[in-house]
């Protein structure tokens, strides 16, 4: 098929400012290549209208009002599947890009950036290419690699507790107090109260609040969930 016979790439624009989007529709509706098929104006519109347009690429400003960009990001990932996301930053920040990809996003972009790169960005974004500025990726692979490392320390420390500890944990999680762990594990509030206590000493804690905040931050509920399964 000849390059001139494709369908153009569909965009959903996405941010608060008006003279953003105007500028950015009139950019890319420059290129041969790009149809804007819809434009919102804060975070619930922006799932509105991807739900709506079923774009190919929605360029999603992370500081939406009603709903922040994050939040429209992970809505429309969910809802509109074949969409790919370009996020846009007002400057470099790693734990927006970070919090970008978890979201779904495939893309990431500054608006700093010159208009030539955001276009040729918004295009691999469609090719289906993880695209992350070049200066970024030090910062980013150094905060996973840190993550993994902290994620299996978590896994370590999980390993000292005993099966009905680590049962007693999910529980914690919950938010269960004492009677909320005795209850389904059929053990006396006072034991409940025990292995609380050696669950928070094997684990160098010295409150719940902590223990939960240590399942949570390390992605540790589906691996207590298979304890009692």
């Amino acid at each position: 098929m000849e390059e001139d016979d494709r369908e153009p790439i569909r965009v959903l624009l996405a941010d608060g400012q008006s003279l953003f989007r105007e500028a950015m529709r009139v950019v890319l509706e420059t290129q041969p290549d790009f149809h804007v098929v819809g434009e919102a104006a804060d975070g619930m519109q922006a799932v509105a209208e991807a739900e709506r347009t079923r774009p190919d690429v929605a360029l999603i400003d992370v500081h939406l009002p009603n709903g922040d960009g994050i939040r429209a990001t992970s809505m429309i990932a969910e809802r509109v599947p074949g969409c790919r996301i370009l996020v846009l930053c007002e400057h470099e920040d790693e734990r927006t890009l970070i919090s970008s990809l978890e979201a779904g996003a495939i893309g990431f972009v500054t608006k700093g950036s010159p208009i030539g790169e955001l276009i040729e960005t918004t295009r691999r974004v469609h090719q289906g290419e993880t695209t992350i500025p070049l200066q970024m990726l030090g910062a980013l692979l150094a905060r996973l690699i840190s993550r993994k490392r902290e994620h299996d320390d978590a896994i370590r420390r999980l390993g000292r507790l005993t099966r009905r500890e680590k049962e007693v944990l999910a529980l914690l999680a919950q938010g269960a107090d004492n009677a909320g762990i005795a209850q389904p594990l059929v053990i006396s509030p006072e034991t409940a109260r025990t292995h609380v206590q050696n669950v928070l000493g094997k684990l160098g804690m010295h409150s719940r609040l902590e223990a939960v905040a240590f399942v949570v931050q390390n992605s540790l509920l589906d691996e207590l969930a298979g304890v009692s399964a």
